[in-house]
């Protein structure tokens, strides 16, 4: 009986205190990091191609993404961080940390599950525009049902958009019920700040749209049972050309808000090519045959060994 006793006594000691199985654990944990972050950094490099230039790792550790006008942007500060303070002020890693789901759904997400809600400023304002005069600059309009909108011209944002509205126009036209969710635009840019906060709404870089609005869309107006039941009637089809031109839709955030979307192209690309873990190179899954894509998977090798 001593005998067992001593036996459990020093196996329970090994598990708790072997070198061999902390080391290997920290290495997975560094290896699944620098993968998601070298794939976090490629999906940026894709989603603004006229603006992300390259990116860079300080003598520090810290790694940055270095725009063309010569702005350094934060991956990582490395903070830990609460739900509310990752809403108030995320690095790149934060924005994108939360995967956004591809399949449609008709429930409400996890608690404080809203992939795409974070928003980093510092990228939206070096892209779309550093002040309001700036923003206004950039606006184009777009035809959205019987009336023009306006939308940000910068990085396709306005071109996907007219893209969207062509095919939900034509497909409305024998479709009542997409008609009915659609128009009226409930509208596109308002240069304002979000409620309760000092951050500048999506809207306020012209790059988000509220369709038709109906009282259970917004989890501020309607209880979580009302806005699965508004779930359970929307169409897949708008969600799904929504998203094919690189828009998140705010039905799929747990603080929903089902009339929205929002051009977030990195957070598709994440999502279309990254939703699975990588089995083989970090890059898997992408058209890495394009020269475009092949210079920045280059870069990033380069710049992160």
């Amino acid at each position: 009986m001593k005998r067992v006793i001593i036996y459990i006594i020093t196996f329970c000691l090994f598990i708790n205190i072997s070198p061999s199985a902390k080391a290997s654990t920290k290495l997975e944990d560094t290896n699944t990091y620098n993968t998601n972050m070298k794939q976090d950094i490629l999906c940026l490099m894709m989603g603004y191609p006229e603006y992300v230039a390259g990116v860079q790792r300080d003598n520090s550790g810290y790694v940055y993404i270095i725009m063309k006008s010569g702005k350094k942007i934060l991956y990582d500060d490395k903070k830990e961080k609460s739900f509310q303070q990752k809403l108030a002020s995320p690095d790149l890693q934060d924005t994108l940390e939360q995967i956004y789901p591809l399949v449609f759904t008709k429930k409400l997400m996890d608690k404080n599950f809203d992939p795409g809600r974070f928003r980093n400023y510092a990228l939206l304002s070096e892209v779309y525009g550093q002040s309001r005069q700036q923003i206004e600059q950039n606006l184009k309009n777009v035809r959205v049902g019987y009336s023009n909108c306006l939308f940000n011209k910068n990085n396709g944002a306005a071109q996907a958009l007219q893209n969207v509205m062509k095919e939900l126009t034509s497909l409305s036209a024998s479709r009542p019920d997409i008609r009915r969710n659609v128009f009226p635009c409930s509208g596109t840019y308002n240069y304002r700040l979000i409620s309760g906060t000092n951050q500048l709404s999506p809207h306020g870089y012209a790059i988000a749209i509220d369709l038709a609005r109906d009282n259970r869309d917004y989890w501020q107006w309607a209880t979580p049972q009302q806005g699965e039941e508004r779930l359970v009637s929307y169409p897949k089809e708008i969600v799904d050309i929504f998203e094919k031109n690189n828009f998140v839709w705010g039905g799929k955030w747990n603080h929903f808000d089902i009339l929205h979307y929002e051009y977030r192209p990195e957070i598709i690309l994440k999502a279309r090519y990254f939703s699975h873990k990588s089995t083989g190179e970090w890059y898997d899954g992408v058209g890495s045959n394009e020269d475009a894509v092949k210079g920045y998977i280059s870069k990033i090798n380069e710049a992160l060994k």
